[in-house]
């Protein structure tokens, strides 16, 4: 929530400096304001959000209390499911300026609106007098109510009117409610806010000119959904601030859905909490995944069969074959020997996230500053590459290298200035020596300008020689030296000192960004159930579908309905008793063989009636639920009726799930 916030106040600030410009222009009268007023103009905001329409909401909430908090309490939000017609939304709009509950249902037929006893007719004349008698209310108030309220609203604060999804809104609503208001706009100051998720041109494709010259539109647009996902990763996963982390298939899977579904960073979120919830609950050593500080307590309260679940981890396993055979028996056998070398493990653990976190960022400075980007542009498509494999081998790595050995001196100095900055931020002593490395390159890179001159006065000197000589013989010998030298080019002290740079970070990587399952212990920190989580995220309706019809128990729980070799239970639903027996028939149906054969699943736990109808006969009753639930699974695409015979239905669907 902090970092959201910090995300749109930028924008916030914009259009409470657009509000207040608008809300000066109506206060003193303006000649702008009278411009306007002529005209009959709307002060008017696009706020264009983007597609993530999913995230608007935390947007539209964060705007709705900076702006009661601040400027004024006579805020609206509305959307278009609220507002089928110009009257729910004088409804919606009056409800929610004096603060009163709406039910618009009840309503239908009235254009009222109860206010402590009274009924207000929901109109505009009826906005204008219930505003006049609330600022002239606030107007006549003691001198120091009035400077209290005054500190935190403006005088005469602006009516702003939030339209959530601009494009949802009928034409002919928003046509009405623009044009009602900008003949009343020298009573009421109106301001306007829509909010966009397709295009600013959206406003003259759904208003016509005469409506939409009645606007004085200024447009705003926020962060890119991209650039706050990005900031997300980087402020809530790449830190050593919280000990559980993602591993890269996870990470993967919910920057995919991402990407490919919802643009949704609050979908997102929610992803990143429910494999928390997963990993604390399907993992038994997720008491350990723990600060650094709480590491001790936490491994010495292990129990015995805690500490034989850590026996059990692949990664220590690992660690165990490495040791000699003295440490094997103590690590395998003695539970205080194995949680002293936990503690180690972890600590081990929580500074490798540090100093991947550091690394990875002057990484990151390299490679966002190539001309190509062979890793990727943003820190989360680097992050997952070293978290996949080994990132040094692969052809990406090396493309990055090889790029990165060609820069100039003025972005290398300024990437080495950068690295500096982030490795002088580490709270330990472990990057004092790459500090003091890249602070000598820096020298070096200073020293090279005097250098270079001297350099150039030496490469001009073979050319003069070449003038002064003038037989054929000493002619010949230095065109032959020349070509000799080309041939041969030693590299100069800057592609040199390039190299090194380059090779130091390349020493730095090797070292530090070691991917994170190579690491002992870090199943316990680390959520990497990937397939579960896209269980969870990735809906598959069919299959769900088919479970429940074919095997109820699996959802509702109940032993009655539990069905084992593939018999049918007459206890289950009759939707699933029919979908069953469906299974068994071919391309068309006959709907006279599947009422019969419905009919003695159902009666099959019945006693016997002598005086019930003859056999040929169905009860009505049975017969009524067969219809319905025949009818059910036409809804559900698994039947529709055949033009070959009429008596018969055709199947739909075939294999399993």
């Amino acid at each position: 929530q902090q970092i959201q916030e910090n995300l749109n106040k930028q924008l916030l600030d914009n259009l409470v400096s657009f509000l207040s410009r608008s809300h000066s222009d109506f206060q003193e009268k303006t000649t702008e304001w009278t411009c306007r007023m002529k005209f009959r103009e709307i002060p008017t905001a696009a706020l264009v959000l983007g597609v993530n329409v999913t995230d608007h909401d935390l947007t539209f909430r964060g705007l709705s209390d900076v702006l009661q908090d601040n400027i004024t309490p006579y805020v609206a939000l509305l959307e278009a499911k609220d507002c089928p017609g110009i009257k729910n939304l004088m409804q919606k709009l009056m409800g929610q300026l004096m603060k009163c509950d709406i039910d618009v249902d009840s309503l239908e037929d009235e254009d009222c609106v109860q206010v402590s006893q009274n009924r207000i007719r929901c109109s505009m004349p009826s906005l204008i007098n219930w505003y006049d008698s609330v600022t002239k209310k606030t107007d006549s108030e003691t001198p120091s109510k009035k400077r209290n309220s005054s500190s935190r609203h403006w005088q005469s604060p602006p009516v702003v009117v939030i339209f959530k999804d601009m494009e949802s809104f009928t034409t002919k609503v928003l046509q009405d409610f623009i044009v009602i208001s900008s003949q009343h706009i020298h009573e009421l100051p109106l301001v306007l806010i829509f909010g966009i998720a397709t295009s600013p041109m959206i406003i003259h494709r759904v208003l016509p000119h005469s409506v939409s010259s009645l606007l004085c539109i200024e447009l705003f647009q926020s962060l890119s959904c991209k650039e706050h996902l990005s900031t997300i990763i980087d402020k809530l996963l790449l830190t050593s601030r919280f000990p559980f982390k993602l591993g890269e298939k996870v990470l993967q899977v919910l920057i995919n859905i991402f990407l490919y579904h919802d643009f949704s960073v609050q979908n997102f979120i929610k992803g990143f909490q429910l494999c928390i919830v997963e990993h604390f609950y399907s993992q038994p050593l997720s008491v350990l995944c723990c600060h650094v500080a709480d590491i001790k307590k936490r491994v010495y309260s292990l129990s015995h069969g805690q500490c034989e679940n850590i026996r059990r981890l692949p990664s220590f396993r690992r660690y165990v074959e490495k040791q000699e055979s003295g440490k094997q028996i103590e690590l395998l056998t003695n539970d205080s020997f194995l949680k002293e070398e936990t503690e180690k493990l972890l600590e081990d653990l929580h500074v490798y996230h540090e100093n991947y976190v550091r690394i990875l960022r002057c990484l990151h400075v390299f490679t966002s500053s190539l001309p190509k980007y062979p890793l990727g542009k943003q820190i989360r498509e680097l992050h997952c590459a070293c978290l996949e494999n080994r990132v040094w081998e692969t052809e990406e790595y090396e493309s990055s290298l090889q790029l990165a050995r060609m820069l100039n001196k003025t972005d290398l100095v300024t990437m080495l200035q950068q690295c500096v900055e982030i490795l002088m931020s580490s709270s330990g002593k472990e990057f004092d020596r790459a500090v003091e490395k890249l602070k000598e390159f820096l020298t070096q890179f200073q020293n090279l300008e005097a250098e270079a001159s001297q350099e150039r006065d030496v490469s001009v000197s073979p050319q003069k020689e070449l003038q002064k000589k003038t037989d054929l013989y000493h002619l010949q010998k230095t065109l032959l030296e020349l070509k000799e030298s080309r041939r041969s080019k030693k590299l100069t002290k800057f592609e040199m000192l390039r190299f090194e740079v380059v090779d130091y970070i390349d020493s730095l990587v090797r070292r530090y960004l070691v991917p994170a399952d190579e690491r002992t212990l870090h199943e316990i920190v680390y959520f990497n159930a990937a397939a579960v989580l896209r269980g969870h995220l990735n809906a598959a309706p069919r299959t769900a579908l088919h479970t429940a019809l074919n095997n109820p128990h699996w959802y509702l729980k109940n032993q009655a309905l539990r069905c084992d070799g593939g018999g049918i239970s007459n206890k289950a639903p009759d939707i699933c008793i029919v979908y069953k027996l469906h299974l068994e028939c071919g391309r068309l149906i006959n709907l006279v063989d599947w009422l019969e054969a419905f009919s003695t699943v159902v009666m099959a736990a019945e006693e016997p009636n002598a005086d019930a109808a003859s056999s040929d006969q169905v009860d009505d009753v049975i017969h009524a639920r067969f219809i319905r639930a025949v009818s059910e699974l036409e809804l559900l695409g698994f039947i529709k009726p055949s033009k070959q015979k009429t008596d018969h239905v055709a199947r739909l669907t075939w294999g399993g799930c």
